[in-house]
């Protein structure tokens, strides 16, 4: 199991994030994820996704649904596809997409996003650095991640940041 502390610059909050996948085959998994505020101690999200995905293109798709203390539950679709950049794999351009519904298929929210991203091994010794830069399409806002080690810092030009610590 994958777990990890969180803070969002909106939560006020330490949120303890759990993820687990389960295997069905080589290439398709059901995973598993749920956070618990610590401020209010419940859970505030939870979802469930089936996965597959497809290594000879680069791609995979994903079926769910998931449970949030505000919007309740939605049903979920979401895709990216990856494209490597030079021979050695080390900088991407992925594009991905995500549309969740509401459980009476009547108010739908849509997220795409375009992003390079560029992973430095050994950037020090021992340390692994990931740079990401992208787009978010529908809300028409940069983003970028930094991400070192077990640390991860995201933030876009609305002033929106987020920082997670992988244990």
């Amino acid at each position: 199991m994958e777990t990890s502390l969180r803070f969002r610059k909106d939560s006020q909050a330490l949120l303890i994030h759990a993820k687990e996948k389960l295997p069905i085959d080589s290439n398709t998994f059901l995973q598993v994820q749920g956070e618990l505020d610590t401020k209010f101690g419940e859970a505030g999200y939870f979802s469930a996704v089936l996965r597959h995905f497809y290594p000879d293109i680069s791609a995979s798709l994903g079926l769910g649904l998931q449970y949030d203390k505000h919007e309740k539950l939605r049903y979920t679709v979401r895709g990216k596809k990856a494209f490597s950049m030079p021979s050695n794999g080390l900088l991407s351009f992925n594009i991905k997409g995500r549309c969740d519904v509401d459980k009476e298929f009547k108010e739908r929210k849509s997220r795409g996003a375009a992003e390079f991203m560029w992973t430095i091994f050994n950037f020090q010794k021992d340390q692994d650095l990931r740079l990401k830069l992208g787009y978010e399409v529908f809300d028409k806002v940069p983003y970028m991640q930094i991400r070192e080690n077990n640390w991860t810092f995201n933030a876009d030009m609305r002033g929106r940041w987020n920082i997670r610590y992988d244990l």
